[in-house]
């Protein structure tokens, strides 16, 4: 069996790589989240929403060139007097960090319920990190996002979510340099087999991949995406021509 070209390993750990800063975002979210929540118990009383505006500085000093927004969305019912919250900071048009600030009345028709999303449940569900996406988050930023996401424990139960989001695009223009090293048609795919990133336009950013025959897979590392390369009898595809406009936009 052929040796795998170094250029895939360096690609899988390129995106490892890159999701691991975010995720480490997301930690310091989430240990800052149950610290506010378990501080409050402490004191004899239940968390309420205004406990955690202590996280602000600590948001708005995570959004960057990758982070574009983030912050702590809480368990229905977890808060003494929000039944539904989030405290979520994000990059404004000004470039100023900007609070999002949907409608969580669950008297109103309007009311934004966050706990379908892939990146609720996941934690929910005890997943330590997911990854949500890409998919268009009309509520928030109005672009193709990833969603990484961290269950918040408080005594051992969970209480909500600590998450962060990058741009579709910024994620891929971190990926492609890397991809285009590989000497082969190659692209990053999610768990479900969505193209996330690539160097090749037979395999376009949001195109589904389902297997095949000719294709080898390579995971990064403990993330639920991998590197997918196309061998000989799949390499006759038109390589795609070098572009520094995301698709994702």
């Amino acid at each position: 069996m052929p040796s795998e070209p170094p250029a895939i390993g360096a690609a899988a750990a390129r995106v490892h790589a890159t999701l691991d800063g975010v995720f480490a975002t997301v930690e310091r979210v989430r240990d800052a989240s149950a610290r506010c929540l378990a501080g409050a118990r402490a004191t004899g009383r239940e968390p309420v929403a205004g406990d955690l505006a202590a996280l602000r500085p600590l948001l708005s000093a995570h959004l960057g060139a990758l982070v574009s927004g983030t912050g702590f969305i809480a368990a229905p019912g977890m808060l003494a007097d929000a039944a539904w919250y989030l405290e979520w900071w994000q990059t404004g048009p000004s470039g100023d960090p900007a609070r999002f600030l949907p409608d969580l009345d669950p008297e109103n028709s309007a009311l934004y319920d966050y706990t379908g999303w892939e990146w609720f449940t996941g934690p929910a569900g005890g997943a330590e990190r997911t990854v949500c996406g890409p998919y268009v988050d009309y509520f928030c930023s109005d672009g193709y996002v990833l969603t990484l996401s961290a269950p918040v424990r408080v005594g051992g139960v969970f209480a909500g979510v600590a998450a962060a989001d990058v741009y579709a695009r910024t994620f891929e223009n971190a990926i492609v340099p890397a991809l285009r090293e590989i000497p082969a048609p190659a692209f990053v795919v999610n768990a479900p087999g969505r193209v996330m990133a690539s160097n090749t336009a037979s395999w376009t950013p949001g195109a589904a991949y389902r297997g095949g025959r000719g294709f080898e897979t390579r995971p990064c590392g403990d993330l639920p995406l991998s590197v997918v390369t196309a061998g000989q009898s799949a390499s006759a595809r038109p390589r795609a021509k070098a572009t520094s406009r995301s698709c994702w936009e």
